[in-house]
């Protein structure tokens, strides 16, 4: 629940410049394949967050990202610095489902790992440049544009998130406006354009 909007915002960019876009993609089922870590999802009914096409390579290479927003100050996340703490994460997703992401579906996956101060790890942050790159491609704006309004978009989603899990949710309906200009939009924030 705490990512579904983080989610929903990367898979409707994803749209913009990616193919065959698709939220909460069922995993083909496993007939006999064996990975090599004991924490790897082998259910039949596993699924990630996000898979497209066309996003890291060609037109029909297929790739998948799943979503994880932790609590940095939780006490489970406090077992070194923040850099560890989100390579932990990373580690841990990559073990769950890479291999069998590369084996069985023979695709890529990234895992976007952020932490719910706004912080993302080292796979997020560049998965998010490489998106910025294309929409400020494919819109036509400036590439400083885009990435600080993609960031401002998770920060302000992260946000919510934070406090939905504290207060509860008051209307499951809110939906990301992510069809008004990117100027117009950093305008109305007075986020500064250079």
């Amino acid at each position: 629940m705490r990512h579904n909007e983080i989610r929903d915002i990367t898979a409707l960019l994803l749209t913009e410049v990616s193919y065959e876009v698709t939220i909460e993609p069922w995993l083909q089922p496993l007939t006999g394949e064996s990975f090599s870590h004991r924490s790897a999802i082998v259910g039949d009914g596993a699924r990630l967050d996000v898979a497209m096409y066309g996003f890291w390579g060609g037109r029909f290479e297929k790739a998948f990202i799943d979503v994880r927003v932790f609590n940095p100050s939780a006490q489970s996340n406090r077992c070194g610095s923040l850099s560890a703490v989100y390579r932990k994460h990373e580690q841990e997703k990559k073990r769950q489902y890479d291999q069998r992401i590369r084996e069985v579906e023979h695709a890529t996956f990234t895992p976007l790992v952020m932490s719910t101060t706004g912080g993302m790890g080292r796979a997020a942050t560049t998965f998010f440049r490489r998106l910025a790159s294309m929409v400020a491609e494919k819109r036509d704006v400036s590439y400083s544009q885009t990435i600080n309004w993609i960031r401002c978009k998770l920060s302000f989603a992260l946000l919510r998130a934070s406090i939905m899990a504290i207060r509860g949710a008051r209307s499951s309906r809110h939906r990301a406006a992510l069809d008004v200009p990117i100027d117009l939009q950093l305008a109305d924030g007075r986020i500064p354009l250079n």
